[in-house]
């Protein structure tokens, strides 16, 4: 059977009949197996037994991916625009480490990036009417960008002078070799995961060690309270309208609106 470029375009970049979602089917399978392979091919003991053959599939895969990818670009209405999109350049990222491995070793255990591309195929698992809930993180993200810039600094300027006190404090002889270590130590310290490789000795700095401890624990529930706080606000605007699409699961119509404004179906 002979399609038509119009025919290709809407089965590759479009789901909503048989051969589209048989499309997107063969996508799914192909980027879960591509994926499971670099996995596999990271265990020494596969990797000796199968590698060849893991070989072969990955340039397989490869090459699937990268006839995928041209044909993309050919039937884009905006070739640019996609080349530079989101989804534009994981397709990219998805094929590069294979052909970089001819020249930089191991490199195509990064072939796993093709996860990403399970993004584009959601739809075709009937997933779409989840999309609402990840716009509205994104959104409150988006929206709390600005708090999160004053809260990093914040906590970088406590790192930094946290880790120069320990350095006074300690010195060479407890690890605190330089003030980068020391802020190295006071990362780790802050944040509770406490490897122990660098431990103050003297009294003074177990007690600073002690507070920033528990300075960790206040800290790290800020971020939470501010992107909570982003969550309840985008949800509170959102419930204008709780109407979905049944077509493309869209939300957030218009109270008035008939239709879709994203596709047309009738609400």
């Amino acid at each position: 059977m002979i399609f038509s470029k119009k025919r290709l375009a809407h089965i590759v970049f479009e789901s909503d009949d048989a051969a589209s979602k048989r499309f997107d089917v063969v996508l799914l399978i192909a980027i879960f197996g591509s994926v499971i392979v670099a996995i596999l091919d990271s265990v020494k003991h596969l990797h000796e037994a199968f590698g060849m053959e893991f070989y072969l599939l990955e340039w397989g895969f490869t090459i699937l991916f990268t006839i995928e990818y041209m044909l993309r670009i050919w039937l884009s209405r905006r070739t640019r625009g996609y080349v530079l999109s989101f989804y534009g350049l994981v397709d990219l990222l998805a094929i590069l480490p294979t052909y970089i491995s001819l020249v930089v070793v191991n490199s195509h255990f990064f072939a796993v990036v093709r996860a990403l591309r399970f993004l584009r195929v959601l739809r075709v698992l009937k997933l779409g009417r989840y999309m609402r809930e990840a716009q509205v993180l994104t959104e409150a993200l988006y929206n709390s960008r600005m708090k999160i810039q004053v809260f990093l600094g914040s906590v970088i300027t406590i790192i930094l002078v946290m880790g120069t006190v320990m350095f006074f404090i300690e010195g060479p002889e407890s690890g605190f070799t330089s003030i980068p270590m020391s802020m190295y130590w006071a990362v780790v310290t802050l944040t509770t995961v406490g490897y122990g490789d660098i431990s103050p000795a003297t009294p003074l700095g177990q007690l600073m060690a002690s507070f920033i401890m528990l300075l960790g624990y206040a800290i790290i529930a800020v971020p939470t309270g501010i992107v909570t706080s982003e969550i309840n606000a985008s949800n509170k605007r959102r419930k204008t309208d709780q109407r979905t699409c049944h077509t493309c699961h869209a939300s957030d119509h218009d109270e008035d609106a008939y239709h879709c404004k994203y596709c047309g179906t009738r609400l």
